[in-house]
């Protein structure tokens, strides 16, 4: 019983007596008062403690662990179920992000009802300087080349791009996309000057990885003065990697393609002698429609997909290591991609480097289960690095990849004959790309890799 209620009991058995005594009349006073009094202090404390609460969560800037990935690319198809989400992204994210426009979609009728319900108040009042934010999506989108019919939006011939951010959410359903669409040196920049972002993916480049100039001064800005990663697409053919703008440069992780859920073998339509390989053929969806999907193969899906491994893992330990923010800014992160601490207060620093050895340690070349019928070629026993780098990634490398980085488990060191290998692929990367002179970019020469055959696919 609480002190209230027993001094309302006491004033009761007082009031039951037939003759009440001038200092029983005083005790009365005496206890009503102080009965008066408690309810009003009571009720005093849970206003004062409802307006405690409430000032801590007005300034509190605490969200979940995250990770942004900035895919560079035709568009993107924003009323796709794939991009959808509950969570509304906090105003100080949005705020860090540069957004500076807000298109609240419609999300319901078709594809085609949904964009012309929207035209007026989004699409056709879109520009270049524009960083827009899609409420119900995990997109922020931004055009800053503005040569497209509908800008930021997968136009009706385009879904390139709608793929490529799909294989991204596929390896990591939590990641935050900053979308960047536009095929150019700005187009890169636009992402490697935002601070949050962590990975930048690019599946595009001169037809054949001939030995022309692209994309490599932006991404090279992205890696080596902003600490960020770049996921760049090898060609769609035998090519080597080291000469192709987009995945040769040494900052840059090169990145082929290889059959998984197949015969687990490299694909003979994709490059040579690149970082990994990833997996060629995914279920994907649809640019121009709400819930579909299609099978489409290529470098350029493969790429998206360790982005989004890479932050999958950045996220996990951002998580673990109390660290609430995200890229690798010098001014506020130590130019690190984990900025954290563990649970003794101990600081943990994590870079790209780290990242990327970890990759490397934790990829694998597969056992011999080559079907001649499939269209791939068997790894060579004998250097199979100038097929494959250092071999293939996909999902089930995240555990052994976070469990080296927290330092709970190290992965074992690679073979030295494959450490050679690499290390000479590093040397003739370092030497072209010193070598040779970066010219603006043609946007003529920027052509996206072959999809290869698609089959379109509706979502049950």
């Amino acid at each position: 019983m609480t002190e209230s209620e027993d001094a309302g009991a006491l004033v009761g058995e007082l009031e039951s007596q037939s003759t009440l005594q001038p200092k029983s009349l005083v005790a009365v006073g005496v206890l009503t008062f102080l009965l008066i009094f408690s309810f009003f202090s009571l009720a005093l404390g849970a206003e004062k403690e409802a307006e405690m609460v409430a000032s801590e969560s007005e300034s509190t800037d605490e969200w979940r662990a995250f990770s942004v990935v900035a895919p560079v690319d035709t568009g993107i198809n924003v009323y796709h179920d794939h991009f959808r989400t509950n969570e509304t992204y906090p105003d100080w994210l949005l705020d860090e992000l540069g957004v500076n426009k807000i298109c609240d979609l419609t999300f319901n009728g078709s594809w085609q009802e949904r964009y012309e319900a929207d035209r007026a108040s989004c699409w056709d009042s879109l520009n270049a300087s524009d960083i827009v934010y899609f409420p119900g999506t995990k997109i922020i989108g931004t055009s800053p080349d503005a040569n497209s019919d509908i800008l930021i939006l997968d136009d009706p011939n385009d879904g390139h791009g709608s793929a490529v951010t799909g294989a991204v959410i596929d390896a990591n359903p939590d990641a935050v996309i900053f979308f960047v669409e536009g095929f150019s040196t700005e187009a890169v920049l636009a992402a490697a000057n935002q601070p949050l972002v962590d990975i930048i993916s690019t599946s595009f480049g001169a037809p054949g990885s001939v030995p022309i100039s692209g994309i490599e001064s932006g991404t090279e800005v992205a890696v080596v003065e902003k600490g960020k990663m770049h996921a760049g697409a090898a060609d769609n053919s035998p090519s080597p990697a080291i000469q192709d703008s987009t995945a040769g440069p040494p900052w840059s992780i090169g990145i082929a393609g290889y059959a998984e859920e197949g015969d687990d073998q490299k694909e003979i339509m994709s490059g040579s002698y690149p970082d990994i390989s990833a997996d060629w053929t995914q279920y994907l969806p649809n640019h121009d429609d709400i819930d579909g999907y299609h099978e489409t193969s290529g470098t350029s899906f493969a790429t998206p997909r360790t982005a989004g491994i890479l932050s999958y893992v950045l996220q996990s330990l951002r998580y673990e290591f109390n660290d609430a923010g995200s890229g690798a800014s010098t001014d506020t992160r130590q130019g690190m991609l984990v900025n954290g601490s563990d649970f003794d207060g101990n600081p943990v620093l994590i870079s790209n480097a780290d990242v990327r050895e970890a990759l490397n340690r934790s990829a694998w070349y597969p056992d011999l289960g080559w079907d001649p019928t499939s269209g791939t070629m068997p790894i060579s026993p004998v250097a199979p690095c100038t097929q494959t780098g250092w071999g293939f990634v996909n999902l089930s490398n995240i555990e052994p990849m976070i469990a080296h980085l927290n330092q709970t488990e190290q992965l074992p060191d690679r073979p030295g004959d494959v450490v050679a290998c690499m290390n000479a692929n590093q040397d003739l990367r370092e030497a072209y790309w010193n070598a040779y002179p970066s010219t603006p970019n043609s946007g003529m020469l920027s052509m996206i890799g072959a999809e290869g055959v698609e089959r379109r696919i509706k979502q049950s």
